[in-house]
């Protein structure tokens, strides 16, 4: 049966009496619930009525609903104005209280340094590149003037993926710079940071460890520019009073080829103190290099370097032991936020 006008009435009232919001859901519910609905019941009521007696309850039934939804509405308002009315009242904030530190989180040591390469990099001009970490024999070994003979290419020192050939994980960025050189025409300067893999494990040494080479090619690039763009870089993201020295070395991509170290500054109770790491090697590229890439070397020339970048940061911080960076330690990452 379809509830009277008395009792659409009623429940008017006892809306507008409603002294909390959980019995004005309570109504709500009572009232217009899909399932046990006043209001839900009686509109499926009006399909057992004439067509004339339909339209008529239903215009009333239809007239109850819009002032009962109103109804609810005008209370809500009313019921939370008044709470928060209440709470600020008593839920005022002391702004004297001292709350609890909360941690927040920061880069590791390795990333946040690779950033400030690219910036300092990019303030010379450098083009930041990619490549891939799993590399061919030719681009990480031939295409760079290594011999077949050369150590690095042998199973002791080298990553060689099982099943395959010629495949591998690189042990320099330096095919990136190959890569690069197939595809852009001198002149150019480009650097590319990334991993790189050897079979190496001790304080200064790591199977898996970062890299960033750089590239110079050019009419007129000599060891001059090389020399400036490497003081430059090791006095802007190590110090500008680090120490530091130039000395021949030997790479088969290079020719006349250096190496630099960097004198292991720090308190004098360190084990390393007063001794020099190598971090980079660089020199002049090969012409058999440029040859393999199809640059002239007779109309080009320039300059090619790598650096280590953990050992680079464990200098710039003092850390005593490359494998550091690999423990997850938070007791060594904090020291650094």
């Amino acid at each position: 049966m379809i509830p009277s006008s008395d009792t659409w009435q009623l429940f008017l009232e006892q809306i507008s009496m409603a002294p909390s919001a959980d019995a004005l859901e309570t109504l709500d519910l009572q009232i217009f619930g899909r399932k046990q609905g006043n209001m839900t019941a009686a509109f499926k009521e009006l399909g057992t009525l004439s067509q004339e007696a339909r339209i008529q309850k239903a215009q009333e039934l239809n007239g109850w609903k819009q002032k009962l939804t109103d109804a609810m509405e005008t209370k809500k308002k009313e019921l939370t104005a008044a709470s928060h009315g209440s709470l600020a009242g008593t839920d005022g904030i002391d702004v004297t209280l001292e709350l609890p530190e909360q941690e927040t989180g920061h880069l590791h040591l390795i990333p946040e340094f690779i950033e400030r390469v690219e910036e300092v990099f990019g303030r010379m001009g450098f083009e930041i590149a990619e490549g891939p970490e799993i590399e061919t024999e030719e681009f990480n070994f031939n295409m760079l003037n290594i011999p077949a003979t050369h150590p690095a290419r042998d199973g002791q020192d080298t990553f060689w993926l099982e099943g395959s050939e010629d495949l591998l994980l690189r042990t320099q960025t330096s095919p990136v710079q190959i890569h690069y050189m197939q595809t852009h025409k001198p002149p150019f300067r480009m650097i590319c940071p990334g991993r790189v893999y050897r079979k190496d494990a001790d304080a200064t040494h790591s199977p898996m460890f970062h890299q960033f080479e750089g590239l110079m090619i050019g009419k007129d690039i000599s060891l001059a520019n090389m020399k400036a763009v490497m003081i430059t870089a090791i006095r802007e993201l190590i110090s500008p009073d680090v120490h530091f020295r130039f000395r021949t070395g030997f790479f088969p991509f290079v020719e006349p080829g250096l190496e630099v170290d960097i004198r292991w500054q720090g308190d004098e109770t360190k084990s390393r103190e007063g001794k020099w790491l190598e971090v980079v090697g660089c020199g002049m590229v090969h012409a058999n290099v440029l040859k393999n890439v199809g640059i002239d070397p007779d109309e080009y020339q320039g300059f090619a370097f790598g650096f280590g970048i953990e050992r680079m940061i464990m200098i710039k911080h003092q850390i005593p032991d490359l494998r550091a960076f690999y423990t997850g330690d938070l007791r060594f990452l904090r020291q650094f936020s």
